[in-house]
Formats: C-alpha cells, structure tokens, sequence
C-alpha cells in the first residue's frame, strides 16, 4: 500500500469484494492495513442479478465480514441490465465500477481496491496481445488509476493467487467459488486452462506479468511526455471545449502529439473509447503541419468533435450531433451525468421537474451579441441548459444567464444547480481529471 500513497490521516479505503478467495484475502488485509493507521475499510458487492444465489452469497460475505468488525454494504446494478459492446462481461464490469465509484463519491471515499493479483495482470496481457493492443494495452493493468470519482488501488498485480488462498487457508476463512470461472464460454478461463502449456514454454505467469511491467514502465516515460505537452498547449474551458496551441504540437513527437489529441477528443466529446486510428492521424497531420489553422476549414469531425481554426488557435467542441437527451433533476438529489461531459445537481431549492439538456439553437433568443462571446460560437449549441417542467429555458451557468424573475432560486442564488464539466477519461494519464 505504500507504493499507492501517499494517504490521509486515519484513510477510508473501500474493497471491492465478491467473496472469491482473492478480493475476501485482500479485504481481510486492507482491515489490518486501515485500522494500524486509525482507518477502516467498507467491503462493497455489487449484486448484479444475473445469478439468482448471488443475493444469498452477498448475504454469506456479509455474515463473514462483520463477525470480523468489517462493515459491509451490497450495492444493486440497475434494472434492466445495461447492455454495452463487449458483450456481458463487459456490461458488467462498466455497471460494476460506475455503481463503485458512486458508493465512494457520496461516502467521500477517496480510495477504492480491487484484488487483481499476478495471474490477472497476466490474462490481461495475453488478451490485449490477442487483440493487437499498442503500449497502452500491454502495459495491462496499471496499480494505481483515476475513476473521477476516486483513485482505483491495485495493491496486489504482483502477488500469486495461490498465496492469497494460503492466506485465508491460515485464516480459517472460507470463500466463494464463482462458477463462471469454470465457464469455458469466457476467454480468460480458456487462457487459464492453457497456462499449463505456457509454463512448459517459459511463459509462466510472472515472466508475463514482468513483461506488462516493463512495458508500463515505457508509458510512464510518454505519459510524463503527454503531461508536460497538455500544459503547454491545451487549454479546457470550463464550459466543455478546449483551445490547442499548434506550435507546441508540431514540436512534439508523433506518438506523443497523437495520444494527446485523442485525450482531448474523448474527454470534450464525452465518449469513452479512444477515435479511429487512420482518423486520429489525418486530424494530427493537419494540426502538427505550418498551415494547421487554414487547414481546418470549415471544419472536421472525429469522435463526437467538431474542430475548427479559432482566433490563432484550434477549438476542439463537442459536435451538435446526436447529444445526449435531457436528464431529470430532483431537486437536492443525486448528482446524475448528462451526456457523458457534465454533472448536474439540483440545489434543494430547485424547482420540481428541472432538468439538463442540450442549449441548442435558443443561444441567439436568450443572449445580446457582446455576452455571446464568453463562448465560441462553434461550441454553444452543445451547453448544457437548464428548463423547467415546461420545457422552457430557466438557465445557462457557462453563459451566466438565467431567467429574470424565476422564483425557486432564494437567497441570492445565480442558479438552481451546478453543473461541472467532468468527462469520464482523464486527460492525462496521472490520475488527475481536467476541469
């Protein structure tokens, strides 16, 4: 746990636990860990309810947790089950970590760990290789990583699986076996089945999981690469878009120009996968050459942006196209994401039936001329725009506009909510989220 740190002073940590062997010896540790420094860890299940004894096991890592003074929360995956590409497992694990992440958003949670050990960052490997996965994807799974909402600890990549059974063994522990992990339907039991014949070949576990190392070493290098460019050329307005300075990216180096350029693209765009490679290298090239702001035109789009040349410089803003539908907000509720780019909540004195959607075209109704140029023009249609139940336009925070007269909004608030830009990929990759 050291080599995560630093942490606070009497640290909250959160485990991620299934009532496997390897997240219930890794909760029983981090108890240790936590309360010899004045802390304590809450162990968090998700029930996905894809397996009808899943509540009943959720239940029997429960009982075992608190017979050992371990509070235990069991969180539920929406209904019906999100469905997501990569099929369920992937479904799941996105359902897993955003339910997570929530639990340690609200409980100021700072640090949430997960018992990934030496033969998963393995599987992770081979896998990515499989699929032709750059430095990124071989690097595998990285012991430290930013959900927005917390850090995502890894403190056991190099430890063997068979030693975190010997640790609940001398416990006197039991623990769950999962069936699907007999399930040859799933790749990474089929990869298991033949780590055998690796072994014989001399790619045991650890000579892989020693590769990803040295390979996550490389992209800490381009990732301090990355950082450095991303302060000296990009600059991201609060409202949801960024300004690129070409100079510095036509300084910099191929990978490094192009890797931070598609950071920027999925961070303003709000997706979550990184752009097409032979687009990714079209829009760089124009970018990275002498002439980058007239070879803009009119304009490109990649990866939910539009880019255009924009007073010496280049505005990324999200594409008007296709933006995500209006979300409810609940007066004091839940903080709720609104097209992959902003959270919303509503202040207590909110209206009932306000929500947040696009801005669209009623810029030119609602702002005169000189208050219009707080945001560029190209980036305007893509605010997000608080109405009433009516549908009718009751605020734009980026533009601070709202309604004259609006009752709802009492002593002396400018608005009814907040709104922050807060887009699911961090801009660079040290575990900090631009806003």
């Amino acid at each position: 746990m050291a080599r995560l740190g630093p942490f606070e002073t009497a640290p909250l940590v959160a485990a991620a636990i299934s009532g496997g062997a390897d997240s219930l010896a890794m909760t029983l540790l981090l108890a240790r860990w936590a309360r010899a420094r004045g802390g304590d860890v809450v162990a968090l299940t998700v029930d996905h309810g894809l397996r009808p004894e899943a509540a009943g096991e959720a239940r029997q890592v429960a009982s075992w947790l608190v017979a050992r003074g371990i509070a235990h929360r069991t969180l539920a995956a929406p209904v019906p089950f999100p469905s997501r590409r990569g099929g369920l497992q992937a479904a799941a694990r996105a359902a897993r970590y955003a339910l997570l992440a929530e639990w340690c958003r609200e409980a100021g949670c700072l640090h949430l760990c997960t018992a990934h050990h030496r033969e998963d960052q393995a599987e992770t490997f081979l896998l990515r290789l499989a699929r032709g996965s750059g430095l990124d994807g071989l690097a595998a799974m990285a012991p430290v990583a930013d959900l927005g909402a917390c850090r995502l600890l890894r403190p056991l990549l190099d430890v063997p699986r068979a030693r975190l059974a010997a640790t609940l063994d001398r416990e006197g522990q039991p623990w769950i076996e999962d069936p699907s992990n007999r399930n040859p339907a799933y790749a990474r039991v089929r990869l298991r089945k033949a780590q055998p014949v690796l072994d014989a070949l001399g790619l045991s576990a650890g000579r892989i999981a020693d590769a990803a190392l040295h390979l996550r070493r490389v992209r800490a290098v381009v990732e301090a690469e990355i950082a450095a460019l991303a302060a000296r050329a990009v600059v991201i307005h609060p409202a949801g878009h960024a300004l690129l300075d070409p100079a510095p990216f036509a300084a910099a180096a191929d990978e490094v120009a192009m890797r931070l350029l598609a950071r920027v693209l999925v961070a303003v765009g709000g997706g979550t996968y990184m752009p097409r490679l032979d687009g990714l290298e079209r829009l760089a090239a124009v970018l990275r050459t002498g002439a980058a702001l007239a070879g803009f035109g009119r304009g490109r789009t990649l990866s939910r942006c539009r880019v255009v040349g924009w007073r010496g410089r280049v505005l990324v803003c999200r594409e008007p196209a296709a933006l995500a539908p209006p979300v409810a907000l609940p007066p004091g509720g839940a903080a709720a994401s609104w097209d992959g780019r902003f959270r919303a909540r509503a202040l207590p004195s909110a209206p009932a039936g306000l929500t947040v959607g696009a801005l669209g075209a009623e810029i030119s109704e609602i702002m005169p001329a000189a208050l219009r140029r707080a945001v560029p023009g190209p980036a305007r249609p893509a605010l997000p725009a608080l109405r009433d139940r009516a549908g009718c336009l009751l605020a734009v925070p980026h533009l601070g506009w709202r309604r004259d007269g609006e009752p709802g909004m009492p002593g002396g608030e400018t608005f009814c909510a907040t709104l922050v830009f807060h887009p699911g990929r961090s801009l660079t990759g040290a575990g900090f989220t631009v806003v």
